[in-house]
């Protein structure tokens, strides 16, 4: 399968930067209609395999909608690295969507940012990626930062906390399917055919958990759970498109605010200094890492990336 030309798009930090900061509010956005679906806030709790279900279903009518808009050329999908990608990301979110229901958004989303360090590691085994000794350095930062938010002692161990950082390990092996799948195909396209596979492999765990049926109030979250995710895709996008990922990284991290935020007025859920520690030295190795990549690629040698528009 020959690659998909992308057509250049013009760098613009500023609308690169507001673009991710959108992606990141929106990110908690959906973090938190689930978290009002896994607790008894909006009627009888959900599982987190009928969250999953009803981000990918409401996800999907989102971006069918947007393609009979655009219309976008596709191509002959890769399915095994599609099937690979999506069954990493629904993983992922269900994980994500079963932790915010047992403790703070703040420390799950604070979790999920060691990522790219299970990414970083990935590449090694699966790319056959050599590693320094600056970005092993940035890893050893992450994992202490997790291990600080896992809290491990017997008077304060959150176990619920190793669902978040599953999901970071299910989310950062994704990041290497989706590397391969952007060098071969449009992002739309990838963004249509997760969300597809994702509808399919939710209903199948579904089935096998039990359907409960939701309340009015619940399938309003449910709907909100999927476009916010939806959207927060498009502009993470948008915003990758026009800058490198080392100017962006910072921008991020504006999920833990954001996430915070919410679990602070919606659930009355602060913070305590042990999740701000934790949550400084993740995003401190996360950076350090972020900034190590940036330093890697040559200035100019950025590759133009297609845009949704």
């Amino acid at each position: 399968m020959s690659d998909v030309p992308f057509a250049p798009v013009r760098p613009d930090n500023t609308l690169a930067a507001l673009c991710i900061a959108g992606a990141t509010a929106f990110i908690a956005l959906s973090t938190l209609f689930a978290k009002t679906l896994t607790t008894d806030a909006l009627g009888s709790a959900l599982s987190p395999f009928q969250v999953s279900h009803g981000r990918f279903v409401f996800a999907l009518v989102f971006f069918v909608a947007g393609c009979a808009v655009i219309r976008p050329r596709f191509t002959r999908p890769h399915w095994g690295l599609h099937l690979a990608r999506t069954g990493c990301g629904w993983g992922g979110v269900t994980l994500m969507f079963a932790a915010v229901a047992f403790i703070p958004m703040a420390d799950a989303t604070a979790l999920s940012f060691t990522s790219p360090v299970f990414t970083l590691i990935f590449a090694v085994v699966l790319l056959g990626e050599r590693v320094g000794r600056v970005r092993w350095a940035a890893v050893a930062v992450a994992l202490t930062g997790a291990a600080v938010l896992l809290r491990p002692t017997p008077e304060s161990f959150q176990p619920a906390a190793l669902l978040a950082l599953g999901a970071a390990v299910a989310m950062g092996t994704e990041n290497i399917w989706i590397k391969k799948l952007t060098r071969r195909e449009g992002r739309l396209q990838i963004l249509l055919v997760n969300n597809v596979l994702g509808v399919l492999i939710a209903s199948a765990a579904l089935l096998a958990a039990g359907w409960q049926s939701p309340t009015l109030a619940q399938w309003g979250a449910l709907a909100g759970v999927g476009l916010s995710m939806a959207t927060a895709q498009s502009f993470y996008i948008n915003g990758m498109a026009r800058a490198d990922a080392s100017f962006v990284a910072p921008f991020i991290y504006g999920t833990l605010v954001f996430a915070a935020l919410f679990d602070a007025v919606i659930f009355g859920a602060v913070p305590d200094w042990v999740s701000w520690l934790g949550a400084s030295i993740i995003v401190a190795g996360a950076l350090l890492l972020a900034w190590r990549e940036g330093r890697k690629r040559p200035v100019g040698l950025r590759p133009a990336r297609g845009v949704v528009k």
